[in-house]
């Protein structure tokens, strides 16, 4: 397998029947965004792929195994994540029940299902990612 590229994180849009999964950020000042609505994903570890990187943060931070086939979009990035490397973006559609199986982590406040929206109208929640999901929405090519 080829080595894969250089990037800082991955985030991925968790979407079952038009409601998408969020978690409100701790209040650390310290942190990026604190306290702001959120999408599950964060940093890369060791040489995981984008996709392994965003799979194992909604596994740590949600409980959730999703398949990597649920994953019907997929965004690069380039430039915009820590020390201007590359960040990736996802959405997945996952089956009905999936969030009653939510066992939530130990990173954040609190979660949320909301509808698409109602996170898209929040004025307390990460911009770049409300955008990022209006560009799904809008049919923007890969």
């Amino acid at each position: 397998m080829p080595p894969s590229p250089n990037f800082s994180g991955a985030k991925i849009a968790v979407i079952c029947n038009g409601e998408l999964l969020t978690y409100q950020r701790d209040n650390t000042p310290t942190i990026p965004w604190p306290g702001l609505w959120d999408l599950p994903g964060g940093g890369r570890e060791a040489d995981e792929t984008p996709v392994q990187c965003a799979l194992r943060e909604t596994e740590e931070e949600f409980g959730l195994t999703l398949d990597p086939a649920c994953i019907l979009w997929t965004r690069v990035y380039p430039g915009q994540g820590m020390q201007g490397l590359d960040t990736w973006f996802f959405v997945a559609e996952v089956p009905l029940g999936t969030f009653a199986q939510v066992v939530f982590g130990d990173e954040g406040q609190r979660w949320e299902v909301a509808t698409v929206e109602e996170f898209l109208a929040r004025n307390d929640a990460i911009v770049p990612l409300q955008q990022r999901l209006r560009e799904f929405l809008s049919g923007a090519k890969v």
